[in-house]
């Protein structure tokens, strides 16, 4: 089930894979004040992105973009990544619940890694905000980018690890 919290509580407890070094890696650089990683995502203006490659097959999706209300959101899960989503600016609310009590809005599509689901009746509500992260691994949907009260600026990175095989 997800893992969230400060992030190197997540790192600390989450963290110890292989698979998940390059990830750790690089979201050690997006939260040191100064470094490219974190420069960069500071930089970003609201409603771009920018797809940055990490080793082993994991990238991260660097974005700055307003929170929506929850009519606006929708829950999704992915088979073939990993999400590390870490905040750097700013505090959205995100919630999971688990992918199999769900029914399907829309089906698996490969080419996306992509499943929308609908919605659930009792999710957990987590409330992430600078310097935290959450993980979710293929059996959590997950809703991010939801706002606190009125929507409002999210610089973040949502790293995508692949599954190990």
């Amino acid at each position: 089930m997800a893992c969230f919290g400060p992030w190197t509580s997540v790192r600390d407890r989450c963290g110890r894979q292989p698979s998940f070094a390059a990830a750790f890696a690089y979201v050690t650089e997006v939260m040191t004040p100064g470094a490219a990683a974190h420069v960069r995502i500071a930089a970003l203006p609201a409603g771009a992105s920018h797809r940055h490659e990490l080793a082993g097959g994991a990238y991260a999706m660097e974005m700055a973009y307003l929170t929506k209300p929850r009519a606006e959101g929708f829950f999704e899960s992915h088979r073939r990544f990993i999400d590390v989503q870490v905040v750097v600016e700013g505090d959205e609310f995100m919630e999971v619940t688990a992918a199999a009590t769900l029914g399907l809005a829309q089906p698996y599509d490969p080419a996306k890694d992509f499943t929308k689901h609908a919605d659930a009746d009792a999710p957990s509500v987590l409330r992430v905000s600078a310097g935290q992260a959450a993980i979710f691994w293929p059996e959590d949907a997950h809703m991010p980018s939801l706002a606190v009260g009125r929507p409002a600026l999210v610089r973040k990175t949502v790293v995508k690890v692949p599954v190990a095989d």
